[in-house]
């Protein structure tokens, strides 16, 4: 496409993002320019519902996780009182980070600086030499901040930086029936992400790290191939008949809002009786299968054969995939941390949510098959932006064949880049304050 270049004279104007993203394409100076990524941090990221973690993640009173929303260090902990909070990680006096520790469990936050204490619901508990003041500082006007809005869906906790804005279920928007599918595997809707995260980075900008149906069978080819070399496990079973193929039964979803799906259920749901055959080789998987039925009566088929993944990402900050729910931290125009935290189903044996700790470590942990590939790319792809003659990122696939769903949702092939272009548009409304 022969379109005159760009003229930047006013880094991150209005008028410049209108331009960025066009039909089709985008600008790859929504990449790798560090004034657009600030103008991300307040128009996406301090406005937004970002993802915080999910509450069984702090099952008891004082257990605490270290969280990020965009640049702010917030504390995702659960009081004394049982009351689950995000906390910003910050002391009312000058500032300091008062937690260090990512995980743990303790009564009270303490100040390094200057020894303030808080109570682990954000209470201020004391102050040192408290004379020095005139006045009082207990009337509750020097706790710790909590964040403006937070909110829970099906155990996820949701908060969000700005007071205004829609609710979480209206921005959720189509996303709730897909998170519901992870929590509904489970025959008593309990889920449990207690078996630790991994955390990586990679060198790159966080919007790399989309919902992608075209890149598996070629970024990844040699996993694709041992997982047809060995279809009887549980990933290979779902992987039969090539998903990812456009001849397939797998899409992709645009879902609005900027979230978006590597629909993959019908393609999976074809295959039920093999997932079925794969459970019942562990104890408990007929009990499993069993008690699904019973809780979820004919939806169960597809629940158990969708094996908890709706492979969904919700702009901007969260995705559910495979066996993990993955939060994307953004820290800087070119550098991104990733943390990906495996969940165990309730209601499945203990020999089955080890073995979907063993499928999550085989592609994702650290010496996994496929994540690490991942990051390569981004890497890659963010060297590759900085070749500006002809900077157009080109996100056409599919675009002439993408249908509306009855439900609303924008839908095309698996390999069509459906997703690429709806978070592209959710972005620009974004950022043009909309």
């Amino acid at each position: 496409m022969n379109q005159p270049a760009i003229e930047w004279i006013r880094p991150a104007s209005e008028e410049m993002i209108s331009e960025l993203v066009q039909p089709g394409r985008v600008h790859s100076r929504i990449y790798t320019d560090p004034g657009i990524f600030e103008l991300e941090m307040d128009r996406i990221f301090g406005r937004t519902w970002l993802l915080i973690g999910h509450e069984s993640e702090i099952p008891n009173p004082g257990d605490y996780k270290l969280r990020r929303m965009g640049k702010a260090p917030v504390i995702f902990v659960r009081g004394r009182d049982n009351t689950v909070r995000v906390l910003l990680n910050r002391c009312r006096h000058r500032g300091a980070q008062i937690c260090e520790e990512e995980t743990g469990n303790t009564r009270q936050f303490t100040c390094w600086f200057h020894g303030w204490s808080f109570e682990n619901t954000g209470k201020l508990l004391g102050v040192t030499q408290p004379e020095g003041y005139g006045h009082a500082l207990n009337d509750g006007s020097m706790d710790l901040t909590p964040t403006p809005r937070m909110d829970n869906y099906r155990g996820f906790i949701f908060a969000s930086l700005s007071a205004d804005g829609g609710s979480l279920k209206e921005e959720l928007s189509l996303a709730t029936s897909r998170i519901d599918i992870l929590v509904d595997a489970s025959p008593t809707g309990q889920l449990m992400l207690d078996a630790g995260a991994h955390k990586t980075s990679y060198r790159g900008n966080w919007k790399m790290v989309g919902m992608d149906g075209y890149h598996p069978n070629y970024l990844h080819s040699s996993v694709v191939a041992a997982w047809k070399r060995n279809e009887d496990s549980g990933v290979g079973s779902t992987h039969r008949d090539d998903p990812y193929s456009d001849g397939s039964l797998s899409r992709t979803r645009d879902l609005g809002y900027g979230h978006c799906q590597l629909d993959l259920l019908n393609h999976r749901l074809k295959h039920y009786e093999r997932q079925c055959e794969f459970y019942r080789k562990f104890p408990g998987g007929d009990d499993y299968i069993a008690a699904m039925h019973r809780a979820h009566g004919d939806r169960a088929t597809l629940l158990i054969a969708a094996g908890g993944d709706p492979h969904v990402g919700v702009f901007p900050n969260m995705q559910i995939i495979n066996n993990h729910l993955r939060i994307i931290n953004p820290i800087s125009v070119d550098y991104t941390e990733l943390l990906m935290i495996p969940v165990k189903i309730g209601g499945m044996s203990n020999e089955l949510n080890a073995e979907r700790l063993r499928q999550h470590e085989s592609f994702y942990g650290p010496c996994g098959a496929g994540s690490p590939d991942d990051a390569e790319m981004f890497e890659r792809v963010q060297v590759g932006m900085h070749a500006e003659v002809n900077p157009w990122i080109d996100l056409s696939r599919g675009i002439e064949r993408e249908k509306v769903d009855t439900d609303g949702s924008i839908v095309g092939q698996i390999t069509d880049e459906v997703t690429q272009r709806g978070q592209a548009k959710r972005w620009a409304q974004l950022m043009k304050g909309k």
